[in-house]
């Protein structure tokens, strides 16, 4: 920073440590100094939108479901208010703009996370079609999702995912993106499996059930066989 004259601007600059539950006691207990500034380290990082709660390796996104629901609901108790006079059409965009947007944005990193995680979210989209056809709470869901053409929140982040799976197969993706999918057909120490003459993709072994689970190719790849593209 100093060779490039830059400047730290503290109210913009977010600084955390990561690391596992059993190596919290080899942290630094004093604060980085950086020129005459002294950093405090956050709580919560902020990376092209998504909440992620640091000092903790967390793969749950507990923290961003929870900031995604709480805004979604703010956003359709002021929508509430102007209800009544504005056309369902109309009304039905704002949804989209307002709360829709906010539920699919980086969804694709909500892919296999618990039913109860993913609720909070599908609770949001039912309150939105509730609002827009002006349905009780106690009244079934079902029929308005599917008059709105609305996926339910779990089935928008397999079908983002496959989507970008699909682009990064057919060579509609940036080529680190396409580098990072091996078919089995292509290993030669599987050519002769059955699974060979299929369209599986290659998922690396990984150490932790929690962690491992949810890493990037295994992930994909789940979607990918799901929505059979």
């Amino acid at each position: 920073m100093q060779s490039n004259r830059l400047q730290l601007n503290c109210d913009k600059t977010d600084f955390a440590w990561l690391t596992t539950n059993r190596s919290l006691h080899r942290l630094p207990t004093t604060d980085p100094t950086i020129g005459s500034v002294t950093v405090v380290p956050s709580q919560t990082l902020y990376d092209l939108g998504v909440l992620h709660r640091c000092r903790v390796a967390d793969l749950t996104m507990r923290t961003q479901v929870q900031r995604i629901a709480s805004r979604g609901f703010a956003v359709l108790r002021r929508l509430r208010s102007i209800r009544r006079y504005v056309p369902t059409s109309v009304f039905q965009s704002l949804v989209s703009a307002f709360v829709l947007n906010r539920l699919d944005y980086c969804n694709s990193l909500l892919v296999d996370l618990p039913s109860n995680l993913l609720q909070r979210l599908q609770s949001v989209q039912n309150s939105a079609a509730q609002l827009i056809d002006r349905l009780r709470r106690s009244e079934h869901i079902t029929d308005a999702l599917m008059s709105l053409h609305w996926l339910r929140v779990r089935e928008r982040v397999e079908y983002k995912v496959a989507v970008f799976t699909y682009k990064a197969l057919n060579g509609l993706a940036p080529p680190y993106l396409s580098s990072a999918f091996t078919h089995v057909a292509d290993m030669p120490s599987r050519r002769r499996l059955r699974s060979a003459s299929t369209d599986q993709l290659l998922v690396p072994s990984y150490r932790r059930s929690t962690i491992g689970r949810r890493a990037f190719h295994d992930r994909w790849r789940t979607c990918l066989e799901r929505s059979n593209l």
